[in-house]
């Protein structure tokens, strides 16, 4: 069986995030005793030992929906999101004087990946909605590699999912050479997921019971709030830009 809940966590994090798997294992009564650290992410989201683990709202529209179950998604009580829902923050270099979304756009957008909501999609239907599109693109391959891109100057602006941002802001210096000038509209957060033979009723219970034992330093650590049970079409109803190759 493979557990994994990779997408936020960083090494500050890593101690919290074992423990919060610890109490899911515990409460469901069964599971692998490590989180998997060293397989890819497609390869983990659709492995049929897959127990738990988190993906983006893009890949699970795209690819995955059909192939694994919706557990819940984590709360983590974002400002201006409704429960369960993140944004992407737009950051450019705290030096830099522009302000404007079209000033901006004229610019290269470093963005992690063109399958990620927060990086791609999010960021794209919000300039599109303007009438404008990034002149160039850079892909970091990583939310934190494009704050650093922005940050040395290899890329004018960036998107990167809210809870990142957050974590950037407290464990990463980078963030001190960024600052914000912008959000998009909310969407369905991370959501954790399972193979389609397991029961994902019950592992939500464990996740919730986990959730609600953690110490508050942990809870205050990994920003959970709780589990939010988000409907599928939530998440398959949103738009899905072209690839950034197409894009470009």
């Amino acid at each position: 069986m493979i557990a994994a809940l990779g997408m936020y966590d960083m090494a500050p994090l890593r101690a919290a995030n074992d423990r919060l798997w610890n109490g899911i294992r515990e409460a469901l009564g069964y599971g692998p005793s490590r989180l998997t650290r060293d397989m890819d992410f497609w390869d983990i989201w659709q492995s049929p030992d897959l127990l738990l683990a988190q993906t983006c709202g893009l890949p699970y529209r795209t690819r995955l929906h059909g192939k694994v179950q919706l557990v819940g998604t984590p709360d983590y009580g974002l400002p201006g999101c409704p429960p369960g829902y993140y944004c992407s923050v737009i950051v450019t270099r705290a030096d830099d004087p522009r302000e404007t979304p079209a000033e901006l756009a004229a610019g290269t957008m470093a963005f992690n990946d063109g399958r990620s909501q927060s990086g791609w999609a999010s960021p794209i239907a919000h300039l599109s909605a303007m009438g404008l599109r990034p002149a160039e693109l850079l892909r970091s391959g990583g939310h934190a590699l494009s704050a650093r891109a922005v940050a040395e100057g290899r890329a004018d602006f960036a998107a990167l999912d809210a809870v990142t941002w957050t974590l950037l802001r407290e464990h990463d210096p980078v963030s001190k050479d960024l600052r914000e000038v912008g959000r998009t509209e909310p969407t369905p957060g991370l959501p954790l997921i399972t193979a389609k033979a397991r029961d994902a009723a019950a592992i939500a219970e464990a996740v919730r019971a986990a959730i609600a034992g953690l110490s508050a330093d942990d809870r205050a650590a990994l920003h959970l709030q709780g589990l939010v049970a988000i409907p599928a079409k939530d998440y398959l109803d949103l738009p899905t830009p072209a690839a950034p190759d197409a894009a470009a």
